[in-house]
């Protein structure tokens, strides 16, 4: 279960530092398209919230925040086929034993 967090975590940390490079790679030359942005604030919710809410954010705090909501995601993901199992588990195992229980 550590491992699947870290590895969300890891891929949150990869999305937003290959969201920095893209952007650190745009100039006026270059400009980016609207589709980009779309897909950055799909993927960076704290850039979201930042445009929402009109304060700027330093691209250390978007790889920070960006990891720990992905490792939050991965959690509520893990944590959710957890019960699903259990409550399978739990279904299973009741509807054996009364199939056992002849009267």
């Amino acid at each position: 279960m550590k491992y699947r967090i870290a590895g969300w975590a890891s891929a949150g940390f990869l999305v937003a530092g290959c969201w920095a490079l893209d952007f650190a790679g745009a100039s006026k030359d270059n400009p980016t398209e609207p589709i980009v942005y779309t897909l950055a604030f799909l993927t960076q919710p704290i850039v979201l919230a930042s445009f929402h809410f009109h304060f700027g954010i330093g691209v250390y705090w978007v790889l920070l925040a960006n990891t720990a909501t992905y490792a939050l995601a991965g959690l509520i993901l893990i944590v959710e086929t957890l019960r699903r199992k259990l409550n399978q588990a739990k279904y299973r195992s009741s509807a054996s034993s009364s199939e056992r229980v002849s009267p």
